[in-house]
């Protein structure tokens, strides 16, 4: 069928098969980053080190889907769209050689004071400048996107998670009147600096922004030597 999702899992008997979301988390933090789903780098991704009929089961202890919100909610790595615009993983050692190169040395402010950022990104970052989390549904309504509004929600979002701009915080669910949870668990936004600080995010800086593509492309080479410069750019940017 055109429309088919094929999941590329590992073996069951696999060594290295990744069965729970701690072994995801130290999995991460040994790499360094790692996507969520198969790409043009073979093995390079979530799905091929875990079981396909293991996802959207809805067992916590065994659902990659269900991984990606835990790992999200305890903050020891990134979660976001940070690969070719697709979902994934970043580990706080690698966090700033991603900032550095993908937001090309500039703090938000710097690149909107620069005349480099949209108008649509602005509206939505000015919406987490006091440390805000924020479901995607009120991010949406508070920087005035919708029916006569602004356009392309969804990709400026994705854009700027692309940036290290935003990440997801967590996916959580809306709460009723009454205090109780219902529906769906919905992505929360925020930026980087407030879960780990401006420090660790503006840590890699002080090089030129070339030098840490280089950086990240070089240790992608040493943990996956398989992967060629152009599977790496695809995948990486």
């Amino acid at each position: 069928m055109a429309n088919e999702w094929i999941m590329y899992g590992a073996d069951a008997n696999d060594p290295y098969r990744l069965k729970t979301s701690d072994a995801l988390t130290q999995y991460v933090n040994e790499i360094g980053f790692l996507p969520l789903f198969r790409n043009a780098i073979p093995g390079f991704s979530v799905e091929e080190r875990t079981l396909s009929y293991d996802w959207w089961s809805g067992d916590e202890r065994r659902d990659p889907w269900e991984w990606r919100r835990i790992l999200a909610a305890e903050g020891e790595v990134a979660y976001g769209k940070f690969f070719d615009g697709k979902a994934g993983f970043i580990s706080k050692t690698w966090l700033p050689y991603f900032a550095n190169f993908r937001r090309d040395g500039y703090d938000f402010d710097a690149l909107w004071d620069e005349g480099k950022a949209q108008r649509r990104q602005k509206k939505i970052m000015d919406c987490f400048a006091n440390g805000e989390e924020l479901f995607s549904y009120v991010t949406r309504e508070l920087a005035g996107f919708g029916k006569g509004g602004e356009k392309n929600f969804e990709g400026t979002v994705t854009a700027l998670q692309m940036q290290l701009y935003l990440v997801v915080r967590d996916f959580r669910q809306k709460v009723s009147r009454a205090g109780n949870p219902y529906g769906w668990h919905l992505a929360v936004y925020t930026m980087p600096e407030t879960i780990w600080g401006y420090d660790l995010l503006s840590a890699a800086y002080g090089e030129e922004p070339s030098a840490s593509h280089a950086r990240i492309t070089a240790h992608m080479h040493d943990v996956y030597p398989i992967a060629d410069d152009e599977s790496i750019r695809k995948v990486l940017g």
